[in-house]
């Protein structure tokens, strides 16, 4: 009994700090999306066009076409 206490709380610890990371990854990320849209203009679109763009260059480069 007591070692599935022990096993249940350190699995409780750490889901609770991989949901503390996430959240303070996905805050950050949208400061970084409120911070360009604000400044230059930039929207999410934008930024996704861009990697969308990236990732079919490195397709192309890889393939040598």
């Amino acid at each position: 009994m007591i070692i599935t206490l022990i096993i249940a709380w350190i699995v409780f610890i750490i889901l609770w700090k991989l949901l503390k990371a996430t959240v303070n990854t996905a805050l950050t990320l949208a400061a970084i999306l409120v911070l360009l849209n604000i400044s230059f203009g930039i929207t999410p679109q934008d930024i996704w066009h861009y990697v969308t763009q990236f990732a079919q260059n490195l397709s192309q480069i890889q393939t040598g076409k």
